[in-house]
């Protein structure tokens, strides 16, 4: 691909950032790690990657099973360092969720969730509490109207802006809201803005839709190139007005964006310091990747092997240097873009930079 030239200080910059990342790679230090411990949810989002549903397939995985993972964890990292983020599905739809989340805290690891906050009532929030809870995403895709279209719930929007005002007051505990762009409230994005910093919020993170799941099928969802690159100049703007931390996602690199939108340069860290253990018991990365990339499985492997010893795909990005990829000069620091955005043939679903350049 034809790449438009990186600002002086920007390549610079990137060289020193690159010179990190291939340390990290070396030592790939497990620093947080997924749990997802149900596929059910309460919602039917338009742009659910995982198509979960209120009875699912699988069952939920008994506690017992990932209280071992981390038993096998603590054998080779300090607990206190690696951070198990709880995710689904929707976890709180598990009435064990606190009983699972006491457990894992016991055990000396700290704890987060990411949930869709129609469950979280001031009762079971105390009782999160108490389990040990450091830290919450909550998702919130625009005002009410365009927030409960996507979402699929009347009252979603309701019980967000509850959980908002609840958690503004604590703190104590680490949240975020997260929200996915889309052509529906793209043009609404300064009035969700203001909306948060008026409720309080000091952390919002956004992203745009990518071609996986139930998103991949719905044009109401995808944006425009000028969209697209409208994200980017909204992100940046806000962050100079300097009223909310605002920050894209990690899933792609930006080119002359990068340094801008984000508090960090271009990351994928899938594989090197975030693992995750799924549904079935497989050992993956980051929980939007497919099937494809698992390394192994907790129900007969250890998972401290496996880590130490796989993930070779996530950790040598050289297989990726193909395709539009193959003489692309940005492959130095794009490394080929997020691993959740390769398909199970290795082809790229989506170039960031490209969308952001055919504007130009």
């Amino acid at each position: 691909m034809k790449a438009t030239p990186l600002a002086l200080k920007k390549k610079l910059a990137l060289e020193l950032w690159r010179k990190r990342e291939q340390n990290m790679l070396q030592e790939h230090p497990l620093q947080q790690l997924f749990w997802e411990c149900t596929l059910r949810c309460n919602l039917r989002c338009r742009h659910c990657g995982s198509d979960c549903k209120t009875l699912a397939d699988r069952q939920d995985m008994p506690k017992e099973d990932f209280l071992r993972v981390l038993d096998s964890v603590a054998q080779r990292c300090n607990p206190h360092q690696v951070f198990v983020v709880v995710s689904g599905g929707e976890p709180l739809m598990r009435e064990d969720l606190e009983e699972c989340c006491s457990a894992i805290y016991a055990k000396g690891f700290p704890w987060g969730m990411v949930t869709n906050g129609l469950l979280l009532s001031a009762e079971r929030l105390e009782r999160l509490l108490k389990a040990g809870m450091h830290s919450i995403t909550i998702s919130l895709d625009g005002l009410e109207d365009d927030h409960n279209w996507m979402r699929g719930h009347p009252h979603s929007f309701q019980r967000v802006d509850e959980a908002i005002s609840m958690l503004v007051r604590l703190p104590q505990v680490s949240f975020d809201i997260v929200t996915c762009v889309n052509q529906r409230n793209y043009p609404k994005l300064p009035e969700l803005r203001d909306y948060l910093i008026a409720k309080g919020v000091r952390h919002w993170r956004i992203f745009t839709v990518f071609p996986v799941g139930r998103a991949a099928h719905d044009p109401e969802l995808q944006l425009s190139d000028e969209e697209f690159k409208g994200v980017f100049e909204f992100i940046r703007s806000t962050r100079r007005e300097g009223n909310i931390g605002l920050n894209y996602g990690c899933e792609g690199f930006l080119g002359n964006y990068e340094g801008e939108v984000r508090d960090h340069l271009f990351t994928c860290q899938a594989g090197v310091t975030i693992g995750s253990v799924l549904i079935d018991g497989s050992i993956s990365a980051c929980t939007s990747i497919r099937s494809d990339y698992h390394q192994g499985n907790i129900y007969h492997d250890d998972f401290m092997d496996v880590w130490e010893h796989r993930f070779l795909p996530y950790r040598n990005h050289e297989w990726m240097r193909r395709d539009q990829c193959a003489d692309c000069s940005y492959f130095r620091y794009c490394q080929g873009n997020g691993m959740h955005l390769r398909d199970g043939d290795g082809r790229l679903l989506l170039c960031h930079v490209k969308r952001l350049n055919s504007t130009e």
